[in-house]
């Protein structure tokens, strides 16, 4: 299992399973959101559901945890070796000819939507682990919702969600069709997944900026 992520291609191969790992996540993340649009029993149901529940708070939370800063790390371990590899030839080359800003920049984009993971953290993780596990308050299945707008009702934290989404964007746009020429299966699909990529990309920042104005222009 070392010699695997001593390898190039091994290190490929895991980032890249990560990716589909936080991918999936992203589309049950944004999914219970979107219920707060729509009803605010719903939300809080679903919210007080994943909150108590056994399995979501003591291993999936943790493997998603683990997911998370293992596949930042490795991104940033990928990143240094292959601009050390490709030295001053690296310099020279006019890199805008044969690829995309993003491309260029994971690294960069990576390290804005770290910064902002560690601010939702902030904002809603950690005070949830303060309410149970320190000051152990009494559960109440209907605060989630509250909670949720208060926290919408700063325009300088929504527009930090804004311009953090919109990054998330640009890394998804990149990092999806990556994800799967990193496995070996784009042959005769990069077009297809090119596209299915890009829509992706869109729709999950989208509805999460979607949620954050919604709450914000409405509490």
């Amino acid at each position: 299992m070392s010699g695997f992520f001593k390898s190039s291609i091994g290190r490929k191969v895991a980032m890249a399973l990560s990716a589909f790992f936080l991918m999936f996540f992203l589309i049950m993340h944004v999914s219970i959101n979107l219920l707060s649009v729509f009803s605010a029993d719903t939300f809080n149901e679903a919210s007080h559901f994943m909150g108590t529940n056994w399995l979501v708070q003591f291993i999936m939370q943790p493997v998603l945890i683990l997911g998370v800063v293992f596949h930042f790390v490795l991104g940033f371990i990928l990143e240094i070796r292959n601009k050390k590899a490709q030295g001053v030839k690296y310099a020279k080359n006019n890199g805008a000819a044969n690829s995309t800003w993003m491309s260029r920049n994971m690294i960069l984009s990576g390290f804005v939507i770290l910064a902002f993971i560690l601010l939702h953290f902030i904002d809603f993780w950690f005070p949830e682990i303060n309410h149970k596990y320190i000051e152990v308050l009494p559960e109440d299945p209907t605060r989630y919702f509250g909670e949720l707008q208060h926290k919408f009702m700063s325009p300088l934290r929504v527009g930090a969600y804004v311009v953090a989404f919109v990054l998330l964007g640009l890394h998804l746009g990149h990092g999806f069709t990556s994800a799967f020429q990193s496995m070996g299966i784009t042959a005769g699909r990069k077009k297809t997944l090119q596209s299915i990529g890009k829509i992706y990309a869109i729709i999950i920042p989208a509805a999460f900026i979607f949620i954050a104005l919604f709450h914000h222009f409405n509490h």
